[in-house]
C-alpha cells in the first residue's frame, strides 16, 4: 500500500479493505419516469439480496441506494455468517419463550444455508470458509453466564462445544462455540448477487436519495431531486428507515460504534472466529488479502457522538494486537455503525397495519450478514404473498413489554441528558486555537460552531445543531466527521449527511480563512 502511516503505525485514513482493488460496478442517478412494482431503497446486503429474490420471481424492481452501492454497513462489516450473535440465546428464551427462539435460530440458520449454497452453486471466488465460532472468558462473573448459554445452545440443538482454553494465546476460562459456521468476502459475493438480478431485469440507481414515501394502494417515492416513481410495494433497506411512517424508530432505537483493524501478524493466527464476552469487546477472524492473511481484529463499541478521541480506540485495538501475537503492519482501519433495538431483537417486515405495502428492515445489531439476509427473504415472502412464519416474531410493531419499556425509558433520557447538555456546554476554543487536521466546536461571534482545519490549512465550518431533532453535534477525530450523541446522525465536514436519521445537511457557516 502507498498509503500514509501515522506515528503510532495506523493508516491515516479509514477505509475497509473489502472495497480494495475490486472492480465494484457503478450506476447512475435515477433520472427516468418508470414505474416498478417494487422500489428498494438501500444498497447494501438486504436490498441486494431482496432485490435477487423478487428479480427471481418475475417482479419489476428497482434498487435506489443514496451514495455508492455497498459502501454503507455492508461494506464497513467484519463478513461473520454466523448464528453466533454474541450472548443472546439464553436471554432470548427467557424474554420471548423457547417457541419464538427457535423461529430466531432456524431463520438465521436459513439464510446462513442460502449464502453458503449460492457461493457453492455458483462456485464463487469470495473467500467462504467453514470455521467455529467462539465467545469466550477471563473473567469468573462471566463462566455462569456462557454456561447458560451452552444450555440454550443444547435446547435449540445448535452443534457446539465448550472448553476451559482456546487456540489463541489468550489466557481464558471458558469459551463455548457454535460449530460449522462461516466467514467470507462480502462484496465479492454480493456483486455476483447483484449481477444476476441485473440479468433478470432489476434497475439499479446511485446518489438517489430517497426522502419521503406517499402512500396509498399504488405509493410514490419522492427523491431528492425531486423524482416521483411509482411502484406498488417499498423496502426501506436504508440502515436507518428513510421513511419512519410516524413510527418513531429514532426513539426505539439506538446507534453504536465500533472499530476494526486489518493487521498482518508477526505469528500464525490458528483459524476460527472469536469473540470476547466481556467488554471491551474483542473480535477475531481471518482474511485472505493479496496473498497475505490479515486478522480482523474489531471491538470499543460506544454509543455514536458520545466519544469524541475516537483514534484512542484504534490504538486501543492495535495495543490489544500488539500484546497477543505481534503486529507486522495495520494494512487498513475502519469504523461502522450499527442499530440495536429495544429488545435487542431487529426490526422486519410491515411497517404497520396502516402502510401495509411499505417494509423496512434495521436493528440488525452488529449481525448485519445473516439478519440482513433474514430480512430479504422474509419481506421477499410477504411482497410475494408465501407463507412467513417469522413475521410475528420480528414486526416492527412489536413492543415486549419486557425488556422494551426498561429500555426504552433509557434510551430517551439518555437522549434529554445529551441534548441539553449539548444546549449548555461552554464552548471556549477558537477557529485561531485549532491546528491542521484538527476539528472542534469553537467560538465564532458567540455562535457554536463545528470547525475544521484541512491539512492545506482551510477551516470547514457548519453549524452544529443536528438537522433531525436539534441536539448538537460532536467531532469524531478518528473518522473526520460531526456525529450526534441523541440518535447517530453523521454528517462530512462540509455538512453532508453521512448517516441517518437526519435526511438534511449541517448548515454551512462561511469564515473568512
Amino acid at each position: 500500500m502507498n498509503e500514509k502511516i501515522d506515528y503510532n503505525g495506523l493508516p491515516k485514513h479509514s477505509k475497509p479493505l473489502w472495497r480494495s482493488g475490486l472492480n465494484v460496478p457503478t450506476f447512475p442517478t435515477y433520472n427516468d419516469d418508470q414505474e416498478f412494482d417494487v422500489v428498494i431503497v438501500g444498497g447494501g446486503i438486504t436490498g441486494i439480496t431482496a432485490a435477487y429474490f423478487l428479480t427471481q420471481a418475475g417482479m419489476k424492481v428497482a434498487l435506489l441506494e443514496a451514495n455508492k452501492i455497498l459502501n454503507g454497513a455492508t461494506g464497513h462489516t467484519t463478513a461473520k455468517v454466523t448464528a453466533q450473535h454474541d450472548l443472546i440465546y439464553h436471554e432470548m428464551i427467557e424474554h420471548f419463550g423457547f417457541e419464538k427462539t427457535k423461529i430466531y435460530y432456524e431463520s438465521t440458520k436459513h439464510a446462513m444455508s442460502f449464502i453458503k449454497k449460492y457461493c457453492t452453486d455458483n462456485q464463487l471466488d469470495c473467500n467462504y470458509e467453514i470455521q467455529d465460532a467462539t465467545i469466550y472468558t477471563n473473567s469468573d462473573a462471566y463462566i455462569t453466564k456462557l454456561k447458560q448459554e451452552l444450555r440454550a445452545y443444547e435446547l435449540l440443538g445448535i452443534d457446539s462445544s465448550h472448553s476451559e482454553t482456546i487456540r489463541l494465546p489468550l489466557q481464558t476460562k471458558f469459551s463455548i462455540s457454535m460449530n460449522k459456521q462461516a466467514q467470507f468476502h462480502p462484496l465479492k459475493y454480493l456483486i455476483n448477487l447483484l449481477k444476476e438480478s441485473i440479468e433478470n431485469g432489476l434497475s439499479v440507481h446511485e446518489e438517489t436519495v430517497a426522502i419521503d414515501v406517499e402512500t396509498g394502494k399504488i405509493l410514490t417515492v419522492i427523491t431528492q431531486s425531486g423524482r416521483r416513481i411509482k411502484c406498488k410495494h417499498v423496502v426501506s433497506a436504508s440502515h436507518f428507515p428513510f421513511y419512519d411512517g410516524n413510527q418513531m424508530f429514532f426513539s426505539k432505537m439506538y446507534a453504536d460504534r465500533s472499530y476494526v483493524l486489518a493487521a498482518k501478524l508477526k505469528t500464525q493466527f490458528p483459524g476460527g472466529m472469536y469473540l470476547s464476552a466481556e467488554d471491551p469487546k474483542r473480535s477475531l477472524r481471518t482474511i485472505k488479502f493479496n496473498d497475505e492473511e490479515l486478522v480482523l481484529i474489531g471491538g470499543e463499541s460506544h454509543k455514536t457522538g458520545q466519544e469524541t478521541r475516537t483514534m484512542s480506540f484504534y490504538e486501543n485495538l492495535q495495543q490489544f494486537g500488539e500484546e497477543t501475537f505481534g503486529i507486522e503492519e495495520v494494512k487498513f482501519r475502519w469504523s461502522t455503525q450499527d442499530l440495536i433495538t429495544l429488545d435487542k431483537m431487529p426490526y422486519i417486515g410491515r411497517l404497520s397495519k396502516k402502510n401495509s405495502n411499505i417494509y423496512v428492515a434495521t436493528g440488525f445489531r452488529k449481525w448485519g450478514m445473516t439478519n440482513g439476509t433474514v430480512s430479504a427473504k422474509l419481506i421477499s415472502n410477504l411482497i410475494l404473498e408465501k407463507e412467513a412464519i417469522d413475521a410475528e416474531l420480528f414486526s416492527p410493531s412489536r413492543f415486549q413489554a419486557d425488556p422494551s419499556i426498561k429500555h426504552f425509558l433509557m434510551q430517551n433520557i439518555d437522549v434529554a441528558k445529551h441534548l441539553i447538555e449539548g444546549k449548555l456546554e461552554p464552548v471556549s476554543r477558537k477557529v485561531e486555537d485549532l491546528y491542521t487536521d484538527e476539528g472542534s466546536v469553537v467560538s465564532i461571534e458567540g455562535k457554536r460552531v463545528g470547525a475544521y482545519k484541512d491539512v492545506n490549512g482551510k477551516v470547514h465550518c457548519v453549524d452544529t445543531t443536528c438537522t433531525h431533532l436539534g441536539c448538537e453535534v460532536e467531532w469524531n477525530n478518528g473518522e473526520k466527521s460531526w456525529d450526534c450523541p441523541c440518535h447517530g446522525s453523521r454528517f462530512s465536514i462540509y455538512g453532508e449527511v453521512l448517516e441517518g436519521p437526519a435526511d438534511s445537511p449541517l448548515k454551512q457557516v462561511f469564515f473568512n480563512n
